[in-house]
């Protein structure tokens, strides 16, 4: 799937300048539901990318945030998955902690994806079987994560608007002392593939399109992401809300992160 991902590279790197055009100005804000902000810059790089996945992939199903889920994907057994500015919260806050997200699941299966942080433009991306890799400017280099398991030396992603008191429980539970906090799930997937954090969980609050790409990249830089009983994602299924919770490691801590993130979550 190299043709697929370097679309998906190049469309999120695009959608990435539509959003930093909104971003020189004041993008108006809207609110689909209490605590969920939407903008004009949302709904600008939707439109971009989902419009041109149609273009060059028309026998391909779409799942995306900010268009109508019309269940014809669930017939089909490629759906690219598409969060076209995760962190909005961020984008309103103007700090640079978004990015645009695109996966490709296969079978129901994450098998690609591109993660673009317009603000520092930072890619990250990974294609199932060829490794992950970051390109920052104009340097790309192989992701891999760090395989450190002693609870002295390991980092926390840590959500900068969803924080909640079961996640200090769990980092506590689990003995991590330090954390790192940012906006995007993307951004804090991509920590973890830098070597930079080992350990990301988050409760209910997130959809199909804050994984499916992230995913792909964790698990080709070495990492695991599942839900709080270690099940994998499934991204053929009519609900997009990943109501159990995601777990995101290094892999080598994930059955103890699970086991203490279970009953919390």
């Amino acid at each position: 799937m190299k043709k697929e991902l370097e679309i998906a590279k190049n469309l999120a790197v695009k959608a990435g300048d539509i959003l930093l055009e909104y971003y020189a100005v004041a993008a108006s804000v809207e609110w689909k539901g209490k605590n969920d902000p939407v903008t004009s810059a949302d709904r600008a790089a939707s439109r971009f990318v989902v419009d041109e996945i149609r273009r060059q992939f028309p026998l391909d199903g779409i799942l995306c945030e900010e268009e109508k889920d019309d269940l014809q994907r669930l017939s089909q057994p490629r759906v690219w998955v598409i969060d076209p500015m995760d962190g909005t919260k961020e984008f309103i806050a103007r700090n640079g902690e978004f990015s645009v997200m695109i996966g490709l699941a296969v079978d129901g299966e994450s098998r690609l994806g591109a993660v673009y942080q317009p603000t520092e433009r930072k890619l990250y991306y990974a294609n199932a079987g060829d490794g992950a890799y970051l390109t920052h400017d104009d340097d790309t280099r192989q992701l891999r994560i760090s395989e450190e398991t002693d609870p002295a030396k390991l980092v926390m992603a840590i959500s900068r608007s969803h924080l909640s008191p079961a996640i200090e429980t769990i980092r506590k539970n689990l003995g991590i002392e330090r954390t790192i906090q940012t906006g995007s799930i993307g951004l804090k997937v991509g920590l973890l593939c830098e070597g930079k954090a080992h350990v990301y969980v988050q409760g209910r609050g997130t959809s199909l399109w804050d994984t499916c790409g992230p995913e792909a990249i964790l698990r080709e830089a070495g990492g695991t992401m599942t839900d709080k009983s270690g099940r994998r994602f499934a991204y053929n299924i009519e609900e997009v809300r990943n109501l159990e919770g995601v777990i995101a490691t290094n892999r080598a801590l994930h059955d103890r992160v699970v086991e203490a993130s279970r009953p919390l979550l």
